[in-house]
C-alpha cells in the first residue's frame, strides 16, 4: 500500500511536528509514526466499507418511496440496479473487511446522517444517473460503473473530505494515495470469487518497513553532524534563517544518502526536491537543489556517502 514516497512523507509530517513540539520525545514520536500508518490503512478500509453501507442507504430509500401515502409509479416499481450491484455485493459481504474492521473496531454507525447525505449527494450526481439509466447489466459493467462513481464523485464530495479532515489532520494528504487503492481494490473484484483481496499495509514488508524505521531513526541519529555541513553549504543562511520544512528535508535526504547505499543519489535528491516543491516554500525547491548538490559531492569525495549496486546509477 505505502510506496516509498508516502514513507518518506509519513516520516516528514512525524518529524516536523517533533521539532514544533518541544516537549514531545523522540519515543513518541516514533509510536506516532506508527500509529499515522495504521490510521491511513485504516482510513482505506473505511471508504471501502463507505462503499457497501450505500447500498443500505439505497435499500432505505426504496422502502421510504413505497411507503408513501401517494407513491409514485417509481416509487412503487423502482429502479433496483445500485442495490443489486454484484461487486457492491461482495464488498458487503466481504469476511476480509469484516475482519479488519473488527479488529481495529471500524465502522460507519455513528455517522449515519452523513451516510445518509453522502449517498443523497451521490444519487443527484450524473456518474449515479447514467449508471442507472444505462440498461447493459454484467459484472464487468457494474464494477466499472462503480469505480467511475467513486473516482469521479465520492471521493471529490465535500461533505466527506470534511469529516475526514476533522476526524484526523493527516487524513488530507492520504487521501489521494488511499483512493487509488481503494480503486484497485474494486478493480480486483473477481465475479467468481466470494470475498475481495485487501492491499497490505506494506508492498514488501521487510524492506519497506526498514526503510521507514531507519529513515526516521538515522535521520535523527545524525541530525547535529548534518547541520553542520548543512550549515557551511548554504552561503549567507545560518541555520535559524532556513524554514524548518527545508531543514528537516535536507537531514532526511542526507540521512537517505549515507544510509541506502542501493538507492542512486539522483533517486533521493529528485524526490527531497519534490517534497519541498509541495510542503514547504516557492524557493524551497530550488534551495534545498542547491545544498543537496554541493553536499552529495562533497561528501562522495569525502566517502561519508558510499554507493553500491543499483545506487551506482547516475
Amino acid at each position: 500500500m505505502f510506496n516509498r514516497r508516502q514513507l518518506r512523507i509519513k516520516v516528514l509530517h512525524i518529524l516536523y511536528a517533533f521539532q514544533v513540539d518541544h516537549e514531545g520525545s523522540v519515543t513518541e514520536a516514533h509510536k506516532m509514526l506508527h500509529s499515522s500508518l495504521e490510521k491511513t490503512y485504516d482510513l482505506y478500509l473505511l471508504l471501502l466499507m463507505l462503499i457497501g453501507e450505500f447500498q443500505d442507504a439505497a435499500i432505505e430509500r426504496i422502502e421510504a418511496g413505497r411507503l408513501k401515502k401517494q407513491p409514485t409509479p417509481e416509487d412503487l416499481h423502482p429502479n433496483t440496479k445500485f442495490v443489486n450491484n454484484k461487486p457492491l455485493r461482495i464488498i458487503i459481504k466481504s469476511k476480509s473487511i469484516a475482519k479488519e474492521a473488527a479488529n481495529r473496531k471500524l465502522g460507519w454507525g455513528q455517522e449515519r446522517d452523513l451516510v445518509k447525505k453522502l449517498f443523497k449527494s451521490l444519487v443527484a450526481s450524473e456518474e449515479y444517473k447514467s449508471y442507472m439509466d444505462n440498461t447493459e447489466r454484467n459484472f464487468q459493467h457494474d464494477r466499472e460503473s462503480l469505480n467511475r462513481m467513486f473516482r469521479k464523485h465520492i471521493a471529490n464530495d465535500e461533505d466527506l473530505q470534511d469529516w475526514i479532515e476533522e476526524q484526523s489532520i493527516l487524513w488530507s494528504d492520504d487521501l489521494d494515495l488511499v483512493c487509488s487503492i481503494v480503486l484497485k481494490t474494486v478493480k480486483t473484484i473477481d465475479e467468481d470469487s466470494d470475498d475481495l483481496i485487501l492491499s497490505g499495509m506494506w508492498k514488501e514488508e521487510g524492506d519497506d518497513r526498514q526503510f521507514l524505521e531507519d529513515l526516521f531513526s538515522k535521520t535523527l541519529d545524525l541530525a547535529k553532524e548534518h547541520d553542520e555541513r548543512i550549515e557551511k553549504a548554504a552561503a549567507n543562511w545560518d541555520l535559524e534563517r532556513i524554514a524548518a520544512m527545508d531543514l528537516i528535508l535536507l537531514r532526511m535526504a542526507l540521512a537517505e544518502a549515507r544510509t541506502f547505499e542501493t538507492i542512486p543519489l539522483k533517486v533521493t535528491m529528485n524526490e527531497y526536491i519534490d517534497l519541498a516543491k509541495f510542503y514547504s516554500t516557492e524557493k524551497s525547491g530550488a534551495f534545498v537543489n542547491g545544498v543537496l548538490d554541493k553536499l552529495f559531492t562533497s561528501m562522495r569525495e569525502d566517502g561519508t556517502i558510499v554507493k553500491t549496486g543499483r545506487g551506482l546509477i547516475e
